[in-house]
């Protein structure tokens, strides 16, 4: 399940990059996911 919700994620900030939409707000989900992450790769 997170690492569903973690490329899903990627992949909204990619399209953000495509298409400028979304700013700031996928680019902080974005980097909500990477601390989750380290978290669970820490864990």
């Amino acid at each position: 399940m997170l690492w569903t919700i973690i490329i899903v994620l990627i992949v909204l900030w990619l399209l953000g990059f495509s298409f400028h939409m979304g700013g700031s707000l996928i680019h902080a989900l974005l980097v909500i996911a990477a601390v989750v992450l380290i978290i669970q790769l820490v864990s």
